[in-house]
């Protein structure tokens, strides 16, 4: 099953990214060329280089960032948001298809 979701960047380009279940929003983000998805540690939690902000109906149906993603969220060049995530800590699922995200102005 593919499950989309949909990213807008800070410039206003959409992209609609397909990905599968068991995959994170960052794997799905860099196979579909989202440039703004940077993913610097390939997913490893020590960069924060794959910032989203979650639109807010959303940020509900994906569990709380564990301790350690918080802590990443603190260190990252965009503004730190009540919605803001770490794609590479978000695992798609079937509940998940039509997700929607901002992506910042910057990962660095």
């Amino acid at each position: 099953m593919t499950i989309t979701v949909h990213l807008a960047a800070a410039d206003g380009t959409r992209h609609d990214v397909p990905g599968h279940a068991g995959e994170s929003l960052m794997q799905a983000a860099v196979s579909a060329g989202v440039d703004e998805i940077k993913a610097d540690c390939g997913g490893m939690l020590s960069c924060a280089t794959c910032r989203v902000y979650l639109d807010s109906e959303w940020f509900a149906r994906v569990p709380a960032p564990a301790a350690d993603e918080a802590a990443m969220l603190e260190m990252t060049a965009a503004p730190r948001r009540a919605t803001s995530r770490l794609g590479c800590q978000i695992t798609l699922d079937a509940g998940l298809d039509g997700l929607r995200a901002t992506l910042p102005d910057t990962q660095y």
